[in-house]
């Protein structure tokens, strides 16, 4: 072990969202060393503290690892590039700051395939534990009963200043939807205004709200290195092998290992360990350590599209879409911490069903008051606006598998996107209850025409031809270290998150969700980090009572 590092009791690979969370939580026993790794460190770009900077930190190396998949055969042998987050707040350094906790349902299903304690009961005084919960001051707030309001992670909603996201919420409410108060509270059902990790005008990642707290306390140790591998000794996890600064060293843990690297690296860096499918490692040259099939396997995600309207008025933030414009936004943010760079624009939203019989919503929408890429190109045709939209519950599953024995080799992704036949369906639905949404007298006045697919475009072919070549990853990867019970074949994790024939080690990320849950995963990977660490610690909080509504037609009606 290196002189420079302390003896430590627990190893944490990856600061992301879960790990830094981890570290922050496993820290308030006193008694504890506990050592947190990172592969990329402590980052000064400016624009990873700008809420609207997200535009700007996709693809920069220095904070993403720049993955990219495999040709997926259902969207045209697309490669889609994929962002992870390499730095401290891992993909919280670089996402949308979206925050949402998923549905009651999202969690009963989790206890139902076999993962005792994670029941929707279970984890919600963990969401609660975890928020600082800003929506009361909001005109439309929700009931703070569900809600936490003490966490160290701030949840805001922006202003909704610009008159468009007051249209999109009034449209759904005029095509027969509810209105919901608060989406993370006791109706997520219908439309209503968008949450997010924003504080005071700055992107509030899980390093803001964890990680840097808890390095003030004397027991964390930060560490920035590459983890190569997990180091088993008879079964057992001892420690980390790591490279840094041009050296590979042994980082030992005396309790626990814990592998918090993201659903692309920890299944990866369980292969690598020798853990996983037995003839897969042997055909790489590894050792097997424990043969558990279901490492890297069960890869799922949120697809959506963009749906894009020309705006009749120029209200949009195009205006803003120029050198000018954002240097008009940066420095009203720089000297101010306000204005429209103190947002992700992301300011209203909604859940609904895409037909009678759906117990639960299993489409999400969030508005954008401008026409762009997720890389920041904007539409053609000057002012518009756009609306993400996609089904919540793809039967579509993929694998992450080792490209070699070299730790430095990105892994094969392959998603198997739109592989399933509902998958169709189930968008064409999303587009044509959106095109229904903006045809209501709340939006007539905006929308001057459909960009994107456009009106044109009407038959199942058309749209599917459409969406083959423009559907896109909404980011939320996980499945890849499924969590289970511990007899369960494909299972890689107990549902106190511990590796399976393999003692000492644990996984607690996205990577471990048996399924995906409803909207964007940053809020669950924290509660994940929250709740390992109270198994880690021997703790549990006391089950909630408290339960979400349904809506008592749904089996009837769509709306």
């Amino acid at each position: 072990m290196s002189a420079l590092i302390p003896e430590t009791d627990i190893v944490i690979v990856g600061a992301g969202s879960a790990g830094c969370t981890l570290a922050a939580r496993l820290s308030e026993d006193p008694h504890l060393q506990v050592t947190l790794m990172e592969a990329g460190g402590h980052s000064k770009y400016p624009w990873l503290n700008i809420p609207i900077g997200y535009f700007k930190t996709v693809g920069n190396p220095l904070h993403d690892w720049r993955f990219e998949t495999q040709p997926e055969v259902g969207m045209a042998d697309r490669r889609l590039p994929w962002p992870r987050g390499k730095g401290l707040g891992g993909s919280s350094l670089i996402n949308g700051m979206l925050y949402l906790r998923g549905h009651r349902h999202d969690y009963d299903q989790w206890q139902a395939l076999g993962n005792e304690g994670w029941s929707w009961a279970d984890v919600l005084p963990y969401f609660q534990r975890m928020e600082n919960w800003h929506g009361a001051d909001d005109t439309a707030s929700g009931d703070a009963s569900f809600r936490g309001n003490s966490g160290p992670l701030h949840i805001t909603r922006g202003p909704r200043k610009n008159p468009l996201f007051n249209a999109f919420i009034n449209a759904g409410k005029q095509a027969g939807y509810p209105v919901t108060e608060d989406y993370n509270g006791q109706a997520q059902e219908g439309f209503g205004a968008m949450e997010a990790t924003i504080y005071k005008g700055q992107r509030w990642s899980a390093a803001n709200a964890y990680l840097k707290p808890a390095l003030k306390k004397g027991n964390v140790t930060l560490v920035k290195g590459f983890a190569r591998k997990v180091v088993i000794e008879n079964g057992r996890a001892v420690g980390v092998e790591i490279e840094r600064g041009g050296k590979i060293e042994v980082i030992r843990a005396a309790a626990e290992v814990i592998v918090a690297a993201s659903s692309i690296n920890s299944p990866k860096i369980l292969m690598l360990s020798g853990i996983g499918d037995a003839a897969a490692l042997r055909a790489h040259g590894i050792e097997v350590v424990a043969d558990r099939p279901g490492v890297g396997a069960n890869l799922q995600d949120h697809l959506e599209i963009y749906m894009q309207y020309q705006a009749a008025k120029p209200i949009t933030l195009y205006k803003y879409w120029n050198l000018w414009g954002k240097a008009l936004v940066g420095a009203q943010w720089l000297f101010t911490g306000k204005g429209l760079g103190a947002s992700n624009q992301f300011e209203s939203c909604a859940f609904i069903r895409t037909k009678a019989g759906v117990e639960y919503p299993d489409i999400e929408y969030h508005f954008l008051p401008i026409a762009v890429r997720y890389d920041g190109k904007a539409a053609a045709g000057g002012h518009g606006f756009q609306v993400h939209v996609g089904p919540m519950r793809s039967k579509s599953r993929g694998s992450v598998t080792l490209r070699s024995a070299n730790p430095m080799d990105a892994p094969k992704i392959l998603f198997n996107y739109m592989s399933h036949p509902d998958d169709w369906d189930e968008f064409r639905r999303c587009i044509r209850l959106t095109r229904e949404i903006f045809d209501q007298g709340a939006m007539k006045p905006f929308v001057k025409s459909e960009i994107q697919p456009g009106l044109a475009l009407q038959s199942d072919a058309e749209l599917d031809a459409f969406l083959k070549e423009h559907v896109e990853s909404a980011y939320h990867p996980c499945g890849t270290c499924r969590m289970g019970r511990a007899d369960d074949p494909m299972a890689v994790v107990d549902p106190e998150c511990r590796v399976i024939g393999v003692e000492g080690l644990r996984v607690a990320d996205s990577s471990i969700f048996p399924q995906v849950t409803n909207g964007n995963l940053n809020g669950p990977s924290i509660m994940t980090g929250e709740k390992a660490a109270d198994h880690i610690l021997g703790r549990r909080l006391p089950k909630s009572n408290l339960q979400p509504m349904i809506n008592p037609n749904w089996r009837t009606q769509q709306r």
